[in-house]
């Protein structure tokens, strides 16, 4: 990880914000649970399935075009794939690319040993412990991305942090992608719900960086996802070649419902998931080759008795390890897993899931950690209390990912001959010298003895975490944005609002 820094103060204010990394470096290995020979058992079936099943290309023309020209077999809209040929497209993909954000100091890497951390995405619901659960409102967008850009241990704005239901569904993404850029300075996401909201998406990314640097650099990505099992949809494909075409970075995103969507068993879930994402990440290629994609990848199980989406169970979270290998095989940044749970509060449930569903990112080598803070309710509905919570959480993963440095310092030999047998190392030097960098202290657990805790009210987490969100909000401050950039993106919104009449669908 790197050393930890003081984030500069802020234009305007005399405050600085706490120890802060824009990304962590992983100082642990990833945990690769499948031998060769398995790994190369589930890459044959995801061949098998390419070349002998195919995949659908629905209602996108041109991508039709780029398939046939590429060599693959066409079947009406049924695709398939020679063995081979998908790797060796995927060969001009790069490892490792870098998304640019307004504060350069916020820039993250995507890929290597780089781990980003990044809100929860696409919830129609938010909840609070005062408000109950309501429809999400673009004020609670606005309001999430004020707590992601307050907290130390998120790197990324993220993208629908909630649909915010109170704006027309053909305009929204514009009000939600200037939020990112006014109240955030760090990397975000676009639209991807139609292929012109990805353009404007983009269009507005031009505005704030400039086209030129847009078109050799990445700076906003688009999460796009398989209809599965096996077809792409035009809205997806529309959407990720818009993102390729501009040189931006598309997620490419199998939702594989064990039972559903795919097969109940482990092995075959993921074989179709390889091969889900192998052809949308391929596609980027046709569209332009050397185009940064992000190999992604959810996983998920359901109640057999009740047909009901599980989240945070075992059997998804230990497929992410294998997911993990064979994106790494592939050479491709890899998104995976992140903080799930079915709960319906910010509860035991909750974080029981979230911490089973997110550790198995931080062990399958997951680079891009979608969905890290706020998920409730199988995703239905964002938690201001659980994004506060799992902001918590994910500082403590910064210190579980930073590993154990072994050195002359951290042996403490100096501290042994000075304490010797018997005594404490409460006042040592070496305790002075390292005491506040030491442990990662959280900002929401309580550690006190019984009965300070009980006279302090006895309050539980989620209690103290929806002081926490009111007490960030109230003290938020937007980072500083060019005003002449500012007033040509909303000159930009009006126009583009203007040019169309609303529509709710």
């Amino acid at each position: 990880m790197p050393t930890r820094r003081q984030r500069p103060a802020r234009r305007g204010t005399a405050t600085v914000s706490p120890l802060v990394v824009p990304f962590i470096r992983r100082n642990i290995p990833t945990y690769d649970i499948l031998s060769e020979e398995s790994l190369l058992r589930i890459e044959a079936v995801a061949d098998r399935i390419l070349a002998e099943i195919g995949i659908e290309f629905r209602d996108d023309p041109a991508a039709l075009d780029l398939w046939r020209k590429a060599g693959a077999d066409m079947d009406g809209l049924r695709v398939r794939f020679p063995k081979g040929m998908l790797r060796e497209i995927l060969a001009s993909a790069p490892a490792m690319f870098t998304q640019h954000a307004r504060n350069p100091a916020n820039n993250v890497e995507i890929g290597g040993n780089a781990v980003v951390f990044s809100p929860a995405y696409g919830s129609p619901f938010v909840m609070d412990l005062d408000k109950g659960r309501r429809y999400g409102t673009i004020e609670d967008f606005r309001n999430l991305i004020k707590l992601a850009q307050s907290s130390p241990w998120l790197h990324h704005s993220g993208g629908t942090i909630c649909e915010p239901v109170d704006v027309p569904v053909n305009k929204r993404h514009l009000d939600m992608v200037y939020s990112h850029m006014k109240y955030s300075d760090r990397a975000f996401m676009g639209s991807v719900t139609a292929e012109d909201r990805a353009e404007e998406s983009i269009d507005m990314a031009r505005i704030l960086f400039g086209a030129d640097f847009v078109d050799q650099n990445c700076v906003i990505l688009g999460n796009v996802n398989v209809n599965s099992p096996l077809v792409w949809d035009g809205t997806m494909t529309r959407a990720l070649r818009a993102y390729a075409r501009a040189n931006q970075a598309a997620v490419i995103v199998p939702f594989i419902l064990g039972g559903a969507m795919g097969p109940v068993t482990n092995a075959g879930a993921i074989a179709q998931a390889l091969a889900e994402t192998i052809a949308g990440c391929a596609l980027t290629q046709l569209e332009r080759r050397g185009a940064p994609v992000i190999f992604g990848n959810f996983l998920s199980s359901m109640s057999l008795r009740s047909g009901s989406p599980t989240f945070g169970t075992p059997e998804p979270a230990i497929g992410s390890m294998v997911i993990g290998q064979l994106a790494r095989r592939l050479k491709l940044p890899l998104r995976c897993a992140g903080n799930f749970s079915n709960s319906k509060l910010p509860d035991a449930q909750a974080m029981q899931e979230g911490v089973m569903s997110m550790l198995s990112a931080v062990h399958c080598g997951a680079n891009f950690v979608l969905h890290s803070a706020g998920f409730v309710d199988g995703l239905l509905a964002m938690s201001y209390e659980k994004f506060v919570m799992d902001t918590d959480f994910c500082g403590a993963l910064h210190s579980y990912l930073a590993g154990v440095v072994v050195d002359d310092n951290t042996l403490a030999m100096d501290a042994f001959e000075e304490v010797g047998p018997g005594s404490h190392f409460l006042g040592s030097a070496h305790t002075m010298r390292n005491y506040q960098t030491a442990f990662w202290d959280s900002g929401l657990s309580n550690n006190e003895p019984f009965e300070k805790w009980s006279e302090a009210g006895s309050t539980d987490m989620a209690t103290r975490a929806n002081a926490r969100w009111k007490k960030t909000l109230a003290e938020y401050e937007a980072p500083p944005l060019d005003i002449a950039i500012d007033e040509a993106l909303l000159d930009y919104v009006d126009r583009t609002k203007r040019a169309k009449p609303d529509a709710w669908y």
